[in-house]
């Protein structure tokens, strides 16, 4: 750690160390396999006997079934965010406080939808995360204004405001706020990269995560575009930046043979690890046996790429990534289970 105060080195290992045992603080395989033979009461006795306890016998005596389970898997994340930022010493808040903006847009294009589909108050609140710049009372303070004209009108001065005040028009008269949430992560990854490139230490390993989730992101949304049969130009709909330029993207998009599909990507690729992923995939029919394949290369990737620096923010990103996931996971056997779905068909949701 060349260039580092012996001071500053310390915090790193400390904060590094940390991740390390709150990753294995993580619920493991066998216990999700387990969770899928569970009635939700028994799941949400299995959560509260976790490290969710805290929220979970807080909020029981305001909740219970389901809305107990998702207020206190949100509570928990963002508290656990909110630590984590508060633990990291010198770039590597910088470059987590960066990763982290991404909950904004989530919490604000969730309200959006909220307010347009006209739900209930709590029902919007109960998956908001609090983990980006915008914080609890700000976003109490968007729940209750009374359109999202109003919730937008309300974001004036913040980063993301520009685009939300471009795109809102369009969302409303179509119904559809996908153009303008893809518009806002286009513009969060393009300020990531931006950030990797300002000069800060460790900013070359945190440009390698990025640019790594931008393929897998596309990657995934090329997936999703060929099972709705989408073969337009997709270029606005791609994220610049990763290994693929969007012009590449949108031939591959036109190839109609799956398997021709499939090998055009290889042929781009260079990390094992996705090269393996894309063969894996070959005959895999569903949408989200695809996407879950995809993503468990990522988290994979993401390992590796921490264990070559274990002193950087790569440990931070996999533990945040790892975290989400595993509410994720437990948020869909919740939902799952409340629905009456059967445990082979939940499998398929969670990422393991």
């Amino acid at each position: 750690m060349a260039g580092i105060s012996s001071g500053l080195a310390t915090n790193y290992i400390y904060a590094c160390t940390r991740m390390r045992v709150r990753r294995s603080r993580l619920i493991p395989r066998e216990d999700y396999l387990r969770m899928l033979n569970m009635s939700l009461p028994e799941i949400t006795r299995f959560i509260g006997d976790t490290y969710y306890r805290s929220e979970i016998d807080e909020l029981a005596t305001s909740f219970s079934g389901i809305n107990l389970v998702e207020v206190a898997l949100s509570w928990n994340l963002a508290k656990e965010y909110q630590k984590i930022l508060e633990l990291m010493p010198g770039e590597l808040k910088y470059f987590t406080a960066s990763y982290l903006r991404r909950w904004d847009i989530q919490n604000v294009v969730t309200i959006l939808r909220g307010k347009m589909q006209k739900m209930q108050l709590g029902k919007i609140k109960e998956v908001l995360v609090p983990a980006g710049r915008l914080d609890k009372v700000t976003l109490d303070r968007l729940l209750t204004e009374e359109s999202p004209e109003r919730v937008v009108e309300a974001l004036r001065g913040e980063q993301i405001y520009p685009i939300l005040e471009r795109e809102l028009p369009g969302a409303m008269e179509t119904g559809s706020f996908a153009r303008l949430e893809n518009e806002l992560y286009k513009s969060y990854y393009a300020q990531l990269i931006a950030d990797a490139q300002a000069g800060i230490k460790g900013g070359k390993m945190f440009q390698k995560y990025i640019l790594l989730e931008i393929d897998i992101r596309n990657i995934q949304n090329l997936f999703r575009l060929r099972a709705g049969h989408v073969r337009e130009d997709v270029r606005e709909l791609m994220i610049p930046g990763g290994s693929f330029p969007v012009e590449e993207l949108q031939q591959f998009l036109v190839l109609e043979d799956r398997d021709e599909f499939i090998d055009a990507l290889k042929k781009q690729v260079d990390a094992l690890p996705l090269l393996n992923a894309l063969e894996a995939i070959r005959g895999k029919e569903r949408l989200r046996e695809i996407e879950v394949a995809l993503i468990r290369v990522q988290l994979d990737q993401m390992e590796r790429m921490s264990k070559r620096y274990p002193f950087s923010v790569l440990p931070v990103l996999v533990y945040l990534e790892e975290k989400k996931y595993e509410v994720a996971n437990l948020r869909a056997l919740a939902r799952g289970k409340e629905a009456n779905l059967p445990g082979e068909r939940l499998r398929d949701y969670l990422v393991m």
